[in-house]
């Protein structure tokens, strides 16, 4: 399946977490804002593809093949599941009417979707509302720390050299949030 997730679908970052990274990191003048910026979107997309979640909420589109039994959407935690269209073979995308479709959201905020016998659909679209936090300030303190110390170990390695591995506390801190994913 096909997970519509571009760099620039992550909500823009703070000004306050780019401060952070900057205390972390002792810099005092404005001129790696740029690069800081983009390592701490890094750090953040990282953080997203190891703890299995995304921080902040956000629209998500899932293309999936359209099946007659449950299938799980790709991202967590899911909100809020908003619209199940069939795509045509041209790409169209055409809204399901409700009675063509049921959906679930399991408490640990995995999101389901299955078509009715009736439905002719081969392929479909699921947008859906999912995150853990709804803006940066409220996303668990350990999470955002760890983005701050890979985003600074990735600002002082940006050339390459002496690239060890990333400080083993980023994974630390971040472990507890991980949600695994079986295939």
């Amino acid at each position: 399946p096909q997970v519509s997730f571009p760099s620039e679908d992550l909500p823009a970052l703070p000004a306050e977490l780019i401060q952070d990274v900057k205390h972390f990191l002792r810099i005092d003048h404005g001129e790696d804002d740029g690069a800081i910026t983009q390592f701490t979107q890094n750090a953040a997309h990282l953080c997203e593809n190891f703890i299995g979640q995304l921080l902040i909420a956000r629209t998500v589109c899932e293309r999936i093949p359209a099946r007659k039994e449950w299938q799980k959407l790709k991202r967590r935690p899911v909100q809020a599941i908003t619209l199940v269209e069939a795509v045509a073979s041209n790409g169209v995308r055409i809204p399901l009417p409700a009675s063509d479709y049921a959906i679930d959201i399991d408490a640990d905020g995995t999101g389901w979707v299955k078509l009715h016998p009736a439905t002719d659909a081969t392929r479909i679209a699921v947008t859906y509302e999912a995150g853990l936090a709804v803006d940066w300030t409220t996303i668990p303190m350990t999470l955002r720390q760890g983005v701050v110390r890979l985003a600074g170990y990735l600002y002082t390695h940006r050339d390459g050299v002496d690239a060890g591995r990333p400080p083993s506390a980023v994974t630390a801190l971040w472990r507890p949030h991980r949600r695994m994913r079986l295939a």
